[in-house]
């Protein structure tokens, strides 16, 4: 296992530089003026930002509230036994429900395990690897439907859901086999 570690560590440093080289190079070929785009795009991502911003306010106090008034804890309480069946420690728990509500709620939950428990733990690894196999369903539902006017969301939630179910539950099976 030591091989595969070493392997995704090496790809884990070499993936974003390799990734902004590639457009460079891609853009270059193809004779698109990059800088010109590049401030293009951020101009139309700062006038989405202000479309979105009273959104991101009332999805924040809703997570505020949610994890002020107790109820993380409840349900981390609450689901404590299935996740040792899984294999899941209880620690994780709180990441697993908070990636689908906020990406800055389960940063902060991810920072307070990892220093508790340490990056290279069973725990640290679970938890980062969630961070990184989940989507804000609910936050990007909130903040993107709400910013264009969609009302009904259909078969959003339940496949936001569904994916965000399959991410946790391949997270806690791969950082199992890889590193227990």
């Amino acid at each position: 296992m030591s091989t595969l570690t070493t392997i995704i560590q090496i790809l884990s440093l070499l993936a974003i530089p390799l990734l902004v080289l590639f457009i460079v190079v891609y853009g270059a070929v193809k004779k698109v003026k990059i800088y010109e785009v590049f401030v293009e795009g951020a101009k139309e991502g700062f006038q989405v930002g202000v479309r979105i911003i009273p959104y991101l306010v009332a999805m924040l106090v809703a997570i505020g509230i949610f994890r002020a008034g107790g109820a993380l804890d409840f349900l981390t309480g609450m689901l404590a036994p299935v996740t040792g069946w899984l294999g899941m420690p209880s620690e994780t728990l709180p990441m697993a429900l908070m990636r689908p509500l906020s990406g800055s709620g389960a940063l902060g939950i991810m920072a307070e395990t990892i220093k508790v428990h340490g990056p290279d733990s069973l725990v640290g690894r679970m938890v980062s690897v969630m961070m990184g196999s989940g989507e804000t369903t609910f936050y990007v539902l909130a903040l993107y439907f709400g910013s264009v006017g969609i009302t009904r969301t259909r078969q959003a939630v339940p496949a936001g859901l569904v994916a965000d179910l399959v991410g946790i539950l391949l997270s806690v099976w791969l950082v199992n086999w890889i590193f227990r």
